[in-house]
């Protein structure tokens, strides 16, 4: 029995609805809050207007023509088979409709005679028009069930402030470290131009001083070159006046040596021997 307990209250769910009516009456009541406590194979209602309250144990799907009953456990799972419903698949769908409050349903919560109320919600199955309606007897104690709905509702409240609080605390959390990322990838961005812009800098100057040691080094083959063709020019023009100079002068040796020869008697052989001897030496 423990056991079963401790799985149904695992299973269990509490939800409360303020449920806006239509009211033809302006003296009548147009809310009313609908508390449920949903069980793996039953529920329990506790609706209030504010002064009166009402409660209803399970309930059963009718038909519009048909009559309501209050219904049992055995009862939910019997309308559950006559309507092809698995017994959660029931329940689910009513805390669908009571859980929140559905736009395209019409509600009701009528009297029904003795102090009763009938709620009721309609909706659409197969073309079909179909009115969920729940059987409500007067609360023994108003003021009590009240209270419990009221408490539940201020302890879903505080639930609800404290969740809101730990979402803010998050989102200002997230907010700043998506700030403090932020800034990191702007310094980051800030640091990667920076590092692009050096690198190219010292790439440009490095690529300068090449280019004007390349301009040095080719004037210096060029000036090089240039006097190294004079070089050569003025080693052509130097032996070219030794070569004329020495003619000359052998030219000027050998004339007065003929003339002295010719004149002295017996010495022809002698000078031909020696104008033969100068000639040799120019050519050499």
């Amino acid at each position: 029995m423990e056991e079963d307990a401790a799985v149904s209250s695992s299973f269990t769910r509490h939800t409360c609805l303020k449920l806006d009516l239509p009211v033809e009456d302006p003296k009548a009541k147009d809310a009313v809050f609908v508390k449920a406590t949903w069980f793996p194979s039953r529920f329990d209602l506790v609706i209030s207007d504010g002064l009166d309250a009402w409660t209803c144990h399970g309930a059963h799907l009718c038909h519009p023509s048909s009559l309501f009953d209050p219904a049992s456990e055995a009862e939910v799972r019997l309308r559950a088979e006559q309507w092809d419903l698995p017994v959660a698949e029931y329940i689910a769908l009513a805390e669908h409709y009571l859980g929140f409050q559905q736009p395209g349903s019409k509600y009701g919560f009528e009297d029904a005679g003795n102090g009763q109320r009938r709620l009721s919600w309609t909706f659409e199955k197969q073309g079909t028009t179909l009115e969920w309606r729940w059987k409500c007897q007067p609360s023994p104690n108003n003021k009590q069930t009240t209270a419990g709905i009221l408490d539940f509702l201020m302890d879903a409240n505080i639930r609800l402030s404290e969740e809101v609080v730990r979402k803010t605390q998050s989102y200002q959390k997230l907010k700043s470290e998506a700030e403090k990322c932020l800034l990191q990838s702007e310094r980051f961005s800030n640091e990667k131009v920076e590092f692009e812009s050096a690198v190219y800098t010292k790439f440009v100057a490095i690529l300068n001083s090449k280019k004007a040691k390349l301009r040095e080094l080719r004037d210096r083959i060029s000036k090089n070159g240039t006097a190294g063709k004079a070089s050569k020019e003025d080693d052509s023009t130097d032996g070219t006046e030794s070569y004329d100079e020495g003619s000359d002068d052998e030219i000027v040796k050998a004339e007065p040596a003929e003339e002295t020869v010719g004149d002295l008697p017996g010495s022809s052989e002698a000078a031909a021997s020696s104008g033969l001897r100068a000639r040799k030496r120019t050519r050499k």
